[in-house]
């Protein structure tokens, strides 16, 4: 069978059996396209052989690919192989191929006078500058996704009891603290900036100048533009607050389930990772206190 026709077999088999969604149909073809590329005289079915999946791995990480991404496009490799093999198209035994551990990396973790230097970078005397300011201020005291931020609506936020409710990841409702300082910046925009706004009536608290709500991509570049602004060098986006907002609640003190609740962490597991990073900063710290010994 042709390369091109054992291909379209699998793609039918992902969408009409596995149920697939277009999506993932598509990365499997992306990938595939990888392995194709390596083994380009690769004509029919005749032609695979097992050695090919550990050759094709081997490859992947040679050229410096991410751990993360050779995988990736192993296991679509090996997919496509096991189908040809369960629908009697080739007979081979597919190899138990050991990957190689994917590296943890840590994610990028503000000091607290950068994140102080960074929520003090908008120009406050000017309307953006406030709003701004407010963002970054409910951001980092409250640890929220950029897609939460950008969602909060003005029912949502709760004055009198300094909580504010989210609408996280598959719908997921939580309410989280808000300190007296977000507070009162995001009552100064509402009161002093969005009340001016074309649109005001918008139920979406931060607004853009043409009154629609703002986009993920736009306060992706105030953060980069801020950062750049007060000499931030780091790899900075706007989930960094959030890590860093989790890294300082448990360098205070603060106990891992509640980080957990306040960032809307399903599995602690994945909050967990933060307490490598405090432990990181505090062995950095005890290293540059060494050293001026």
């Amino acid at each position: 069978m042709e390369i091109v026709d054992a291909l379209a077999k699998f793609y039918q088999h992902l969408l009409a059996v596995k149920g697939c969604a277009k999506t993932t149909v598509t990365s499997y073809d992306q990938d595939l396209k990888q392995f194709f590329i390596l083994f380009k005289d690769k004509k029919t079915t005749d032609d695979l052989e097992a050695t090919d999946l550990t050759d094709f791995l081997a490859s992947e990480l040679n050229k410096g690919h991410a751990v993360s991404t050779a995988l990736r496009r192993l296991t679509a490799s090996r997919a496509f192989y096991a189908f040809l093999v369960s629908e009697n198209i080739i007979h081979i035994a597919l190899p138990k191929i050991v990957a190689p551990k994917t590296i943890k990396t840590l994610p990028n973790v503000l000091s607290v006078e950068e994140v102080e230097a960074l929520l003090n970078a908008p120009d406050v005397n000017k309307g953006d500058g406030v709003r701004d300011r407010a963002m970054l201020e409910l951001m980092y005291g409250s640890g929220l996704r950029v897609s939460e931020l950008i969602n909060v609506q003005i029912k949502d936020i709760n004055f009198v009891k300094h909580t504010i409710t989210i609408r996280g990841k598959g719908s997921k409702m939580r309410r989280v603290s808000v300190g007296e300082y977000a507070l009162e910046w995001i009552g100064n925009y509402i009161n002093h900036v969005r009340c001016h706004n074309i649109g005001r009536t918008n139920k979406y608290l931060f607004l853009n100048r043409y009154g629609e709500p703002l986009s993920r991509q736009y306060f992706f570049k105030l953060v980069k533009k801020y950062a750049a602004q007060v000499g931030i060098s780091e790899n900075i986006s706007p989930h960094t607050l959030r890590h860093s907002f989790a890294t300082h609640m448990l360098e205070n003190g603060a106990k891992l389930i509640s980080v957990q609740e306040m960032l809307g962490h399903e599995n602690l597991a994945t909050t967990q990772i933060y307490t490598h990073v405090s432990t990181r900063r505090i062995k950095e710290a005890y290293d540059l206190y060494i050293k001026d010994k």
